[in-house]
């Protein structure tokens, strides 16, 4: 049996290693630092609480980031909920609050606003996306994963992840198409 500080020494370790990472992942889904700071705490949370019933089926960070993308899908189904509950709010002008992913200067200042215009404009084109096509799209463009680790992480066939990344690219197309050529 192990002793309780050697397991306590292994989940700091083991946060301390997936802590940034987790939390990125969070922020990608919901776009506010707060927001994904109290998710990533939830993961962690449940990472602890639920360790004895990992079944080494796939990667320890695998299973880590899968109840990253569940809880993070979670968040914003509730959010919707309350949103149906609270649309009068928007006739006033509210705009949700979403935080700010840096993005790297160019030095020149119209560059700098055309590009935070395309990536603003983007960023709304995948937050409409259905969830499975949005994660697939997050894990794969924005976090680095490969389909392989995509597949572990949401639990489908390598096949399926393909697919849903080649309709997320097409309805991205789509929605991106459609606003730029309204602008016109």
């Amino acid at each position: 049996m192990v002793n309780q500080n050697e397991e306590q020494l292994d989940f700091k370790f083991l946060v301390e290693n997936t802590q940034e990472k987790v939390r990125n992942t969070c922020l990608r889904f919901v776009n506010n630092s707060e927001d994904a700071d109290d998710i990533a705490q939830e993961v962690f949370i449940q990472v602890y609480d639920s360790l004895s019933h990992f079944r080494n089926e796939s990667q320890l960070s695998t299973w880590i980031y899968r109840i990253a993308v569940n809880k993070s899908l979670d968040f914003l189904r509730k959010k919707k909920r309350k949103k149906r509950f609270a649309q009068l709010i928007s006739l006033f002008g509210y705009e949700e609050d979403r935080e700010e992913i840096d993005y790297p200067a160019t030095g020149n200042p119209q560059n700098d606003m055309e590009n935070k215009e395309r990536k603003q404009i983007l960023d709304w084109a995948v937050d409409e996306l259905p969830d499975n096509q949005k994660t697939a799209t997050v894990l794969s463009k924005y976090e680095g994963f490969n389909n392989k680790e995509i597949a572990d992480i949401m639990n489908l066939s390598l096949s399926a992840i393909e697919a849903l990344i080649h309709r997320a690219k097409k309805n991205l197309h789509n929605r991106l198409y459609k606003y730029f050529k309204k602008q016109c």
